[in-house]
């Protein structure tokens, strides 16, 4: 039988995941952060003892560290609440992302999942914001009217969406283009930090900013701090101008537009938060600086910087496609947890505990460790269904 090396670079891969450096993994294992790095590096290899103890510390099973995932080509990956956060908390990040789309790979063996459906920009778009909004929204032919759901109309556009419990409660969102094969994937993380419907609506369009505006042109480790400022507020800007488009907006707003009890009665409409909502009027010429600046006081006075109305009476909006995509497998005996999971590990060199990947895709906890076994030799019928 061939004998499998230990894989240093999975080693690293799996620290990071899990936030800790070098000296934290050295401590709990009662060795040098020296041996450490050899470990990663493939200059040494851990004994089964340790191994153990990383699979503990780390909550990674043995496979783990045994293997390589299939290739997956990652490019920018953009944050929502970048500055807020550091680079170590989204290093963490980067292989969630990258776990989730191997996950959505492995299901389309069995399910039709929309494909990638993104319009040609040229430059000259990018740098018009509105009117970049606007030639998406014709592409995708939704007119001008409210968008009631930003998760669900990205999921039918081809997205990979899913939520987690993200260890870092500043990053709300972070997504990225990776490709697979020669098929390309963007995926968006969502923090499952339950803030609110309206929250949620500008993050995934802060995100959908992200890939029409930047990615390809950019590299975002090539940025300053004040590109940054820069890309983050363009993420903003057209996230407003796709959610509230402009002539359509400004009939409503124009109406009563320094009256905030105006703007909570537009909020249902919208779907936007009063406070974007107020920022897209002073940014469309609506209200001056002052009156903005006033009814920003008046925001903070009654609390809704924290809370507005409505926004624990909505229900937050929720990715369902790959959810829904293992229910039905699940549900229907075409296939179980366990050989979901098998899958994962034989077929695309990732092996992860069946909690780890109900978190990353907002599985019931619980949920493909109960799962029956399938009925031998009825998967190959899903994607006619």
């Amino acid at each position: 039988m061939l004998e499998r090396s230990f894989n240093g670079t999975r080693l690293k891969e799996g620290r990071v995941y899990r936030g800790l450096t070098l000296t934290d993994l050295a401590d709990n294992l009662n060795v040098s952060k020296q041996m450490i790095s050899k470990y990663e590096n493939g200059k040494s290899t851990p004994s089964f003892e340790v191994i153990m103890k990383m699979c503990n510390i780390l909550n990674f099973p043995k496979d783990y560290f045994y293997e390589e995932s299939i290739n997956v080509k990652t490019g920018n990956t953009y944050f929502r609440s970048l500055l807020t956060s550091s680079k170590r908390e989204r290093e963490m990040q980067y292989d969630r992302i990258k776990y989730v789309t191997i996950i959505r790979v492995l299901l389309e063996e069995f399910v039709d999942f929309p494909s990638l459906d993104l319009p040609s920009m040229i430059e000259d778009d990018c740098n018009d914001i509105e009117k970049s909004a606007e030639k998406l929204r014709d592409y995708w032919g939704i007119g001008r009217k409210p968008i009631r759901d930003m998760v669900y109309l990205l999921e039918t556009k081809g997205f990979v969406i899913s939520t987690s419990t993200l260890p870092n409660k500043n990053i709300d969102a972070f997504g990225c283009l990776q490709t697979i094969g020669k098929k390309d994937y963007y995926s968006i993380v969502l923090s499952d930090n339950k803030k609110s419907f309206y929250r949620r609506q500008f993050d995934v369009s802060h995100e959908l900013a992200h890939i029409i505006l930047h990615d390809p042109y950019l590299n975002i480790n090539d940025l300053s701090k004040e590109e940054f400022k820069q890309i983050e507020q363009e993420a903003n800007d057209f996230a407003s101008a796709f959610l509230m488009p402009r002539d359509e907006f400004l009939n409503d707003v124009l109406i009563h537009p320094t009256d905030l009890m105006h703007y909570k009665s537009l909020k249902k409409k919208w779907g936007v938060s009063i406070g974007a909502m107020v920022m897209r009027a002073y940014k469309l010429g609506v209200i001056n600086n002052a009156t903005y600046q006033y009814l920003q006081r008046n925001i903070s006075q009654k609390g809704w910087r924290t809370k507005e109305p409505f926004d624990d009476i909505k229900e937050i909006n929720q990715p369902v496609s790959m959810q829904q995509a293992i229910e039905l497998l699940i549900e229907n005996d075409y296939v179980s947890g366990e050989s979901l999971l098998y899958r994962l590990s034989k077929e695309y060199g990732l092996t992860l505990n069946a909690s780890e990947v109900e978190d990353l895709i907002g599985l019931e906890i619980g949920y493909l460790s109960n799962s029956k076994q399938e009925i031998p030799n009825n998967i190959v019928k899903l994607k006619d269904i």
